[in-house]
């Protein structure tokens, strides 16, 4: 089951997040031999997504990177939005959900 965490997120601003994956046993889970994926979307049923820039920071302790561009976050209204992370099993292809939520994208007063 994934864990559910909210995400702040400045509209303009660059985005960087670390998600701590863990086992059952509460440890961190290794992500050697997985890649990872994450989008947000205005809703569930929404067919437009943003997808974040993922990267497995460090295997051995579960960390999976997360970024934005600030043209991304830009080009998101302000509001609120659902996201989700899934690692992907490179032997088998087997696809797990680890993070859930809410994203909101705050307004921003500076425009360039």
């Amino acid at each position: 089951m994934a864990v559910y965490a909210n995400l702040p997120i400045d509209q303009g601003s660059t985005y960087t997040s670390t998600v701590s994956v863990e086992g059952g046993n509460s440890l961190p889970f290794n992500l050697t031999g997985y890649s990872a994926r994450g989008h947000i979307r205005k809703n569930y049923s929404s067919s437009s997504f943003t997808a974040f820039s993922t990267t497995i920071n460090n295997a051995q302790q579960g960390e999976i990177n997360l970024s934005l561009t600030s043209t991304q976050t830009a080009a998101l209204k302000a509001g609120r939005y659902v996201y989700d992370v899934e690692i992907i099993e490179s032997s088998t292809g087997n696809i797990t959900r680890v993070v859930e939520g809410q994203v909101e994208i705050f307004p921003r007063a500076t425009v360039v």
